[in-house]
């Protein structure tokens, strides 16, 4: 693996970074989980959708500027360090998107990428159900074929949709085979959250952000997709009827790989801590919290080359497979160590700072959003170590 860049990619970090340096707001955003927080980063997401930069390494048909997944990772560095704000349309660009890419009819692809990259549409995620959390193969929300009217009726509830108070489309699964069991007889659906059918119901968190969602659906009508905007706009099917589990794995794969978590961010928040900790010398930091400084900005670093690796991957065609679910676990317990070892520097000052309180409460969600930890261990010592079930 060679990690020299070249001069164009050098070319293009310079001009990402005069860009960024001279558009990101200051001060920073208010969470984007707030109702205020959330329409100021969108008038963010507009601004980077104006000059090209939202979806740096999608097409340009579609908004992006052609770039490679190098480049792409060289943008996210350069985003993080001088303090992008958190992109509120993730689940769109990040999740969705890859999975469209893959499975979308060039129809598909050419009425939903454009307006997800602008920040047209925003997109949540619609996996965890009341007793379908962890266990994505649990879902219980059908879809019911409706052959008269063309299409299908969607029932049920999906909850913890993280911006779902503020969003108009969520992607999920429901399922299409009444008599399936487990991963069997699920279709994939893109599902808009206006009109008859469908209600959105907000709820705070216990820090005080109100965009979870929990969103009920009651015989909602999705049409069959003909290929216009005028059925896309309505939503449709991402892939082959009773074939969602495997577009699903696919979506997956993007949020515990390479798209949802760069290592820029990582990057970013470590050096945040090196420099937390030159402050603190003079107050007389021990060598026990200089290791635990030393060996969380290394992690980081690490993190940034086990990406480079898998990025060499897949421009040479090889699919992450099982290895996301390693890397998820990985840049998740990273993001906890990186706070606590902030928190332990501040001492009893942790209570108000609020960027890393703020930091850390939401770093300890990672072990369970994306798929458990619990979970993506058992997936490592099956699918990638070959060890048997029990």
């Amino acid at each position: 693996m060679d990690l020299t860049w070249s001069e164009s990619e050098e070319a293009f970090r310079t001009e990402a970074r005069s860009w960024l340096e001279s558009n990101v707001p200051t001060p920073a955003l208010p969470s984007g989980d707030t109702k205020e927080g959330f329409a100021l980063h969108l008038d963010w997401e507009y601004r980077l959708a104006a000059d090209q930069w939202s979806v740096v390494s999608w097409p340009k048909a579609f908004g992006g500027r052609d770039a490679s997944l190098w480049e792409w990772l060289i943008f996210e560095e350069e985003y993080y360090r001088v303090g992008g704000p958190q992109r509120v349309t993730q689940n769109g660009i990040f999740l969705l998107a890859p999975t469209i890419f893959e499975f979308g009819t060039a129809a598909q692809q050419d009425y939903y990428l454009p307006r997800m990259s602008s920040a047209v549409d925003l997109w949540c995620q619609g996996w965890s159900e009341p007793n379908a959390g962890s266990d994505l193969a649990g879902v219980r929300s059908k879809a019911t074929r409706d052959e008269a009217a063309g299409g299908w009726r969607l029932s049920g509830q999906k909850t913890w949709t993280t911006r779902g108070a503020f969003c108009n489309y969520l992607f999920g699964l429901f399922r299409t085979d009444p008599e399936s069991e487990r991963h069997k007889g699920m279709t994939y659906f893109m599902v808009p959250l206006e009109g008859d059918g469908v209600t959105v119901r907000g709820f705070g968190r216990l820090d005080g952000d109100e965009g979870f969602a929990e969103v009920f659906f009651d015989d909602l009508f999705i049409p069959d997709d003909d290929g216009t905007a005028e059925t896309m706009v309505r939503g449709g099917i991402l892939g082959e009827v009773n074939q969602g589990w495997g577009v699903a794995m696919a979506t997956t794969s993007s949020e515990r790989g390479l798209t949802l978590r760069s290592p820029g961010r990582f990057q970013a928040t470590a050096t945040r801590l090196v420099d937390l900790a030159r402050e603190r010398v003079g107050d007389g930091l021990s060598q026990q919290m200089a290791d635990a400084v030393a060996d969380a900005w290394i992690d980081a670093e690490a993190y940034s080359l086990f990406t480079l690796s898998d990025v060499t991957g897949v421009v040479e065609g090889v699919s992450m497979g099982a290895r996301s679910s390693y890397n998820k676990i990985f840049w998740s317990e990273l993001d906890v160590r990186l706070h606590e070892v902030a928190l332990d520097l501040l001492g009893a000052e942790a209570e108000l700072d609020g960027p890393w309180m703020k930091g850390y409460q939401f770093a300890l969600s990672g072990p369970i959003y994306a798929g458990t930890n619990e979970i993506q261990r058992n997936i490592v010592a099956e699918r990638v170590l070959g060890l048997p079930r029990k």
